[in-house]
């Protein structure tokens, strides 16, 4: 039986799922990324692909092609991820590694870029010509198709829109280094960094919030989870959180809209996926404000938290 095998690196989890030539999903594994090396990343995607096949009874000569969709950056020439801010292993020899181990053709895409296709090819955008995936989660990314042409760029680096700058001040800095940056402000680490820097404007909200209790006035323990979980109680200092992030998350949405001019927005990421209404409803209500062009359908991906394995999987049998 001739199967493909599709690979999501994530900054937290490593995902690896077993298909049949129609992308029908045949077995899923899921572990914790490794954050060592990035040899050891290639190594526990070899493992986990050698643990669900011979759950399937097969071998790795049953393996026609192997689709990866990764965090970036990428150096797609060379098959390998440079340095990702979100997974401080260096480099990360994918394509050569994969390629060793099952002799099979493998194709390596960001993990944005392969959601899209995706999207396209299994999701909501089976009937459009003009499509963008965005992610929300540990970083924020996105991915687009533009009259049918997936867009890559030179490195395959096209879609790093968690990267914009939406505060011209820098009031923080991303996990690039750089400051001003939407993921520093809106991601799932963002969140509580921009969280910490209205507490230290404004600490009144926060020493009477339900999210100060919860926390024990401990700020190291501030995660995101908190504040929605929070904020969907009614905490003051927690909605205040949400709905200037979202204001954030409008203008991102905004510039994505101006430059991709697309026909339909997909949302994922552990973020949106676990908190719809809090996180879409203020994109909704204020992207028109910023956007130029006219505000296409935003809504949660279809294919929830295996949209990048799908797309990893479309990249494999393309």
């Amino acid at each position: 039986m001739s199967v493909v095998i599709g690979v999501d690196i994530g900054a937290t989890n490593l995902r690896v799922a077993v298909a049949d030539l129609k992308g029908n999903i045949l077995l899923k594994e899921t572990g914790k990324t490794p954050n060592q090396s990035g040899l050891e990343v290639v190594n526990q995607i070899i493992q986990m692909s050698d643990r669900a096949l011979g759950l399937l009874k097969l071998s790795r000569g049953d393996v026609k092609s192997i689709g990866v969709g990764s965090i970036g950056p990428l150096d797609l020439k060379k098959g390998i991820v440079v340095n990702s801010p979100n997974l401080k292993v260096g480099i990360i020899p994918v394509v050569e590694g994969l390629k060793k181990a099952f002799k099979s053709d493998v194709r390596l895409l960001n993990d944005c870029v392969a959601a899209v296709l995706g999207e396209k090819k299994f999701g909501a955008g089976k009937n459009l010509e003009n499509i963008v995936y965005v992610t929300i989660s540990t970083g924020i990314g996105c991915g687009a198709i533009v009259d049918n042409h997936l867009l890559l760029g030179k490195d395959g680096n096209a879609h790093e829109i968690g990267h914009i700058v939406i505060d011209k001040n820098g009031l923080l800095e991303c996990g690039c280094g750089r400051r001003g940056h939407w993921e520093a402000y809106c991601s799932g680490r963002g969140i509580v960094n921009y969280a910490k820097l209205l507490i230290s404007q404004d600490s009144k909200l926060w020493e009477r919030s339900l999210l100060m209790t919860r926390c024990g006035n401990d700020l190291s323990k501030l995660n995101s989870e908190l504040i929605f979980k929070s904020a969907k109680e009614g905490d003051e200092f927690s909605l205040k959180i949400v709905k200037e992030t979202g204001l954030l998350n409008a203008i991102g949405f905004a510039n994505i809209i101006n430059v991709y001019d697309p026909e339909l927005i997909t949302v994922g990421g552990s973020i949106p996926l676990n908190n719809e209404e809090l996180v879409l409803n203020p994109i909704k209500n204020y992207v028109s404000e910023y956007s130029i062009n006219r505000v296409p359908d935003i809504i949660l991906t279809p294919l929830r938290e295996d949209i990048v394995l799908y797309g990893a999987l479309a990249a494999a049998l393309e």
